[in-house]
């Protein structure tokens, strides 16, 4: 496993961050104002998503690798919705923030 502190992009380390803490401010504040993303290859809305799969059901992101730029995660991702399973994160940063992001089962 990966350390949030030792993840390449400081966009997706504050992202991961956030998700781990159940921060709904800290998230926000680490995504663009129009931020967009997808799951599973469908885009979503990103604060519906963020609601229930990550604040309402406990979201967990154990990061297992990075490409070396730091945009690619392979993660550990549970709640208690879903349970545990291996994911791919896929991010686009924009001025120190992530614009988009697209995840889905690895």
């Amino acid at each position: 496993m990966i350390r949030t502190d030792a993840l390449n992009e400081p966009a997706v380390r504050a992202f991961v961050s956030a998700v781990n803490a159940g921060d709904r401010d800290a998230f926000e504040a680490a995504l663009t104002e129009n931020a967009t993303m997808s799951d599973d290859g469908s885009d979503r809305d990103l604060q519906e998503w963020a609601e229930r799969e990550i604040f309402d059901s406990h979201g967990h992101m154990d990061v297992q690798s990075q490409d070396s730029a730091g945009l690619t995660l392979i993660a550990d991702y549970r709640n208690d919705a879903w349970g545990e399973m291996r994911t791919k994160w896929r991010f686009t940063v924009d001025g120190g923030k992530v614009s988009r992001f697209d995840t889905g089962q690895a």
